[in-house]
């Protein structure tokens, strides 16, 4: 299927967002995660559906000053 990954356009399948986390080899609890511009935590990662055309944001935090 056709996602956008922070603004970057994919063909995978995956069927929820924890699939494709795994998919494309993001690891860690402290990633935030957004489905079409909807937050979603951790623990809803594996509930959440993906579909054609979904809009995904995946965030790292970063350390500097």
């Amino acid at each position: 299927m056709k996602l956008t990954v922070n603004g970057e356009a994919l063909e995978l399948d995956a069927g929820n967002l924890a699939d494709l986390l795994e998919k494309l080899d993001y690891e860690g609890d402290w990633l935030a995660t957004a489905v079409n511009g909807d937050l979603v935590h951790r623990e809803e990662r594996a509930a959440q559906p993906l579909k054609e055309g979904d809009r995904i944001e995946i965030l790292s935090p970063m350390q500097g000053g």
